[in-house]
């Protein structure tokens, strides 16, 4: 089963999307880590995901290994070099742990490269066939922003645990899952005057559309601003925002992240749930550390969303953020970086109708990190 990144209220057309390009939802996402085994375990452990598949020396693999956990629809795949010349070590040096895949599930992987790379894009492999006793799986890849790239992969003819090369990872450890459900959106940081180029990246090359835009006056503090597009598929089941730097007075978050992951990249991944306070919980009682926004947020909150299904008292309490669009409310929370270099992160997202991501929670949260930002000596 693959990930997809939607579910009945948020699947939603783009009519103005080209859709030459049917996605039916994200497949997996592939991280390089300095430490695949020990990513493992963390993943497992603070987020609640669960052992699914491995390969490396034990399945025939001889330059890397790969753990696979997945909770509800999502699969991560975490990859690390064994050789010292592997190219993957370049990754890690520039990078750290990152993503280095967006994995996409298509229906014809040879027509989704012959498809996009007719419009431009460049090539990161050719459509190729790997096999083993349970089937065959198609694969072909573009490149995107920095080091990032998407695959395409194409698993109809495919009914082994994940992918050829792969064995079921059984494992007598397994923690209890965190009520994650699916990925909702992945977010992008590039550099300067680069975010409408990617834009027309997605809109040429791969049919999205472009259906949220803020600017500097939208998503600024005192100190710092930056500006995001949304891009979406034509049936509204990937969402990529796509971030870029604005002027301020001191150095912003996608600045920062820019100067230690050396160049763009996945800035974090939204996991969606149904009970976001229960989750937070739970992800808390493990050492999931988040953003902490200041209590006076909650002063007027009902004045500015109206009402809400929620007490206040538990959101209070945890630091969510609520946020209501013309089509319902959301609720989010925004962990500190998962690594030492403040770069990847995840956010906690559950929907009550709302289609948007949050703009009226964009001063709270970047005042929350610029607080953070100022601990690091970075802002």
């Amino acid at each position: 089963m693959a990930i997809q990144s939607e579910t009945p209220e948020l699947e939603k057309v783009v009519p103005e999307a080209q859709d030459f390009l049917p996605l039916l939802g994200t497949d997996h996402v592939e991280l390089y880590v300095g430490n695949a085994k020990q990513a493992a375990h963390f993943y497992k452990s603070a987020f609640g995901f669960q052992s699914m598949a491995y390969a490396g020396l034990e399945t025939g693999v001889k330059d890397r290994t790969s753990y696979v956990v997945e909770q509800g629809k999502m699969r991560l795949v975490l990859t690390t070099p064994l050789t010292k010349d592997h190219e993957i070590n370049e990754h890690l040096r520039l990078h750290g742990d990152g993503v280095k895949v967006i994995a996409l599930w298509v229906d014809d992987a040879r027509k989704a490269f012959a498809e996009t790379t007719k419009r431009g894009a460049v090539p990161y492999f050719e459509p190729r066939v790997e096999k083993d006793a349970d089937g065959e799986v198609v694969k072909s890849g573009i490149k995107l922003y920095g080091d990032t790239v998407h695959i395409f992969v194409e698993r109809k003819n495919y009914h082994g645990t994940f992918l050829p090369g792969y064995k079921p990872w059984k494992s007598a450890y397994n923690p209890p899952t965190a009520g994650l459900k699916y990925v909702d959106h992945m977010v992008a940081n590039v550099g300067w005057n680069e975010m409408n180029p990617w834009v027309k990246f997605y809109e040429d090359v791969m049919g999205f559309a472009n259906v949220l835009g803020f600017d500097d006056k939208d998503i600024s503090t005192e100190y710092s601003a930056l500006m995001s597009k949304v891009m979406s598929n034509g049936n509204g089941r990937i969402k990529f925002p796509i971030n870029e730097p604005a002027e301020g007075k001191k150095k912003s978050q996608v600045e920062e992240y820019l100067d230690f992951y050396n160049g763009p990249g996945v800035q974090h991944i939204a996991m969606a749930t149904d009970d976001i306070v229960k989750t937070v919980r739970e992800l808390m009682s493990r050492g999931v550390e988040f953003l902490k926004v200041p209590s006076s947020y909650y002063d007027n909150l009902l004045d500015r969303v109206g009402k809400i299904d929620e007490d206040l008292g538990p959101l209070s309490e945890l630091g969510i953020l609520v946020d209501r669009d013309d089509e319902g409310y959301l609720l989010q929370l925004f962990t500190k970086p998962l690594q030492d270099r403040p770069t990847l992160f995840i956010e906690i997202i559950q929907r009550k109708g709302a289609k948007s991501f949050g703009k009226g929670n964009f001063k709270a949260l970047f005042e929350a990190i610029e607080r953070e930002q100022e601990l690091r000596g970075t802002l």
